[in-house]
């Protein structure tokens, strides 16, 4: 008589390891504690200014760092587009207490993957954690109609293709890679393909910019887009 073999357990997800970045120990403290609720949430250090951030980023190697805008030393925005030249796959959302289009814009072309604001719940913060750990985008809603009202873009040097064009569509609606290919019943590799192609002839630097792309020419619209 054979017997099956026994299932292997399933493999408990990894958590998303999280830097805060903020001059206010007291809004470090607040985010560290309610953070601390997610079990798949891993606040791995914290940083007052954006100096120490791009220290703290080469030693611990974080997932998301959480970056307040306004800092001594380094703001925000300097040190997102540091950081993402030195470390690309590690995500920042901009967390900050302000709409001023040059704070939204600035940190959106710095490299910034979402914007929030601070008085964002510990739901809807946890949210665009994990979010961003699978390459998501998560936009205030105030934030995403001033993007798109500013967002001028990148010349479309040819055309897309059928495929890109929804590719690109169900990345403004905020779907990740893998659920892009469970959608289109292809291979991660294959979307990862799609995405490349679709920002170079774009000339687009990141998945939020094509977001913006879509949402301005209507590819996609904001009422069907995570913000």
């Amino acid at each position: 008589m054979t017997h099956d073999p026994t299932p292997e357990p399933a493999t408990a997800p990894a958590p998303v390891r999280v830097l805060l970045v903020d001059d206010h120990a007291v809004v470090r403290q607040g985010l560290r504690l309610f953070l601390g609720l997610d079990p798949l949430i891993d606040v791995i250090g914290e940083a007052a200014n954006g100096e120490e951030a791009l220290q703290a980023a080469a030693t611990l190697h974080p997932d998301v760092v959480i970056m307040d805008l306004m800092m001594p030393v380094m703001d925000g925005i300097t040190a997102t587009r540091t950081l993402k030249r030195q470390h690309p796959d590690t995500e920042v959302i901009a967390l900050t207490s302000t709409l001023e289009e040059h704070k939204v814009n600035g940190a959106i072309e710095a490299g910034a993957i979402s914007y929030m604001l601070k008085d964002a719940s510990s739901d809807t913060l946890a949210d665009a954690i994990h979010a961003a750990a699978r390459g998501e985008v998560r936009l205030h809603p105030e934030a995403a109609k001033r993007l798109v009202r500013d967002f001028r873009g990148g010349e479309m040097r040819e055309s897309l293709t059928p495929k890109e064009t929804i590719v690109l569509q169900l990345l403004a609606h905020g779907y990740s890679n893998r659920d892009i290919a469970t959608d289109q019943g292809v291979s991660e590799a294959t979307v990862k393909t799609h995405v490349s192609r679709l920002l170079s002839k774009l000339g687009l630097d990141s998945r939020t910019q094509a977001a913006l792309y879509a949402l301005k020419h209507g590819i996609a619209t904001l009422d069907g887009v995570n913000v």
